[in-house]
């Protein structure tokens, strides 16, 4: 039995050893796999320990985070966000707004209501023809692009492992997934929540610093700092706070993934709110956090994975180039 991460209201979300997948006996494998695979059938996320990430890595990507975002705004928007085909840089407080909405007329008025309270920049794959990644250059980050193009390889090496448990887990062999994301067609999200005022969320109920959404491609690996915040809707529609814990990533299946999976994987509605209080705090100090998001090779064609359906009619989508479908989903998100 897995130890809960988080539980309440109908969802469970497992905790569980990665280590036991990677190294562990054939029927630790297997069983670890399985375990995978149930979390996000059942929650659309899990939390792993145990990864070979190690936490000195971490802590040197979240140190370069913060740096490159107390830079002044002037020097940041040297680095602007462009387009959604290329989903690199920075973006401004208020600039994305994360929902549900797949209009971009809708998002924008979501966004005169309540903008997300956040920043962010984006690192897209080093070597993609034509749309370069926007390294700062202050000497203050001298070390920010070695850091990052470090931490990025051993993201996409455990998104690669979370890869093959799931097809391990459903019973395709562990490279089955191999030929999909071999070209890294992935993103890595830096994201500042600046301090803000508890006063913000009192006078706006509707305020929050990430709209619910869900995610796009096919998993996203997630590093939190302990500041709390990110909740995750239960079955039953009501958000429970997925608390941070210390050594553990937490991984969610996206929209992609779900579709690939002919909905027998879950893409779960998520989003960041007021951290819990520890007390009568009149300011909440800033939280970091940083997201991998994964994606097949955006040239791959995605269709209904085999054991997901019977006959053809069964496939409730019809097939799709990964790139074009993600770049759809930016479209109305920018």
């Amino acid at each position: 039995m897995e130890q809960a991460a988080v539980q309440g209201d109908g969802l469970l979300i497992p905790l569980i050893d990665f280590d036991k997948f990677l190294s562990g006996s054939p029927s630790e494998k297997l069983s670890a796999a399985r375990a995978i695979l149930a979390g996000f059938q059942t929650a659309g996320f899990i939390y792993l320990k145990n990864t070979p990430i190690p936490p000195s890595s971490l802590a040197d990507a979240f140190a370069a985070s913060a740096a490159l975002f107390a830079l002044p705004l002037p020097q940041k928007l040297q680095y602007a966000w462009s387009t959604p085909a290329a989903n690199r840089g920075y973006s401004a407080p208020g600039r994305e707004k994360v929902s549900l909405l797949l209009s971009a007329a809708d998002v924008a008025q979501v966004r005169l209501a309540a903008p997300d309270l956040k920043e962010s920049f984006e690192i897209g794959r080093e070597d993609e023809p034509g749309l370069p990644n926007h390294w700062p250059t202050e000497p203050s980050l001298a070390s920010f692009r070695a850091t990052m193009t470090a931490f990025i390889a051993q993201c996409n090496a455990l998104q690669r492992e979370v890869m093959r448990a799931i097809a391990v887990g459903m019973g395709l062999g562990a490279s089955f997934f191999d030929e999909y994301i071999s070209t890294g067609d992935n993103t890595m999200r830096l994201l500042h929540y600046p301090a803000v005022s508890a006063e913000v969320f009192a006078v706006n109920p509707g305020q929050v610093r990430a709209g619910e959404h869900s995610d796009y491609g096919s998993v996203t690996l997630l590093f939190q700092d302990q500041r709390g915040g990110l909740q995750v809707r239960s079955p039953n529609g009501r958000f429970i706070d997925a608390t941070p814990m210390e050594g553990t990533v937490v991984v969610n299946a996206g929209d992609l993934l779900a579709r690939w999976s002919n909905d027998t994987i879950k893409s779960t509605i998520h989003r960041v709110v007021e951290p819990p209080r520890g007390g009568e705090e009149e300011v909440y100090p800033p939280r970091y956090s940083i997201a991998y998001f994964c994606n097949p090779n955006f040239d791959q064609f995605i269709e209904a994975l085999p054991g997901t359906y019977e006959k053809e009619e069964d496939k409730k989508y019809p097939g799709i180039k990964s790139g074009e479908y993600l770049v759809q989903r930016l479209e109305a998100t920018y």
